[in-house]
């Protein structure tokens, strides 16, 4: 397999292509909205990555470090990705991500609207039951 490695490639689309995110266009929202820090510094989308760069991402619960070791401007196979980056995250991070996993989430059908005091106080007693066994 040949993969060009080029000298400037935009944050949003290297993020694309070491698989952080699923789009391209997702990637560019993450760089708008400010959740893409660039050693500690907060920076459009348009930015050119850098190697040693340490890239921090927030998404959802957590906070994803990593560091750029090479720079690629096309999408690669997950088995290929560590090629390009160093995970540096805090362990800290990663349990508060296994821990948000573990909490139960309650479906509630759309259109249903609030719960009223009778459902909410099932869901309660559904919650206390799941974390005392």
């Amino acid at each position: 397999m040949v993969i060009f490695m080029e000298d400037k490639v935009r944050i949003d689309k290297f993020l694309w292509c070491v698989r952080l995110f699923k789009t391209r266009r997702l990637a560019n929202e993450a760089c708008v909205k400010s959740k893409v820090k660039i050693n500690d510094k907060t920076l459009k989308s348009s930015y050119h990555v850098k190697i040693n760069d340490k890239i921090t991402i927030k998404k959802k619960h957590i906070n994803i470090t990593i560091e750029v070791k090479n720079i690629i401007s096309k999408r690669v196979s997950a088995k290929f990705v560590k090629q390009y980056i160093n995970d540096i995250t805090p362990e800290s991070e990663k349990t508060r991500f296994e821990a948000s996993h573990k909490i139960p989430h309650i479906y509630r059908e759309k259109g249903l609207g609030r719960p009223t005091k009778k459902e909410r106080r099932q869901l309660m007693r559904s919650l206390e039951n799941y974390f005392e066994s």
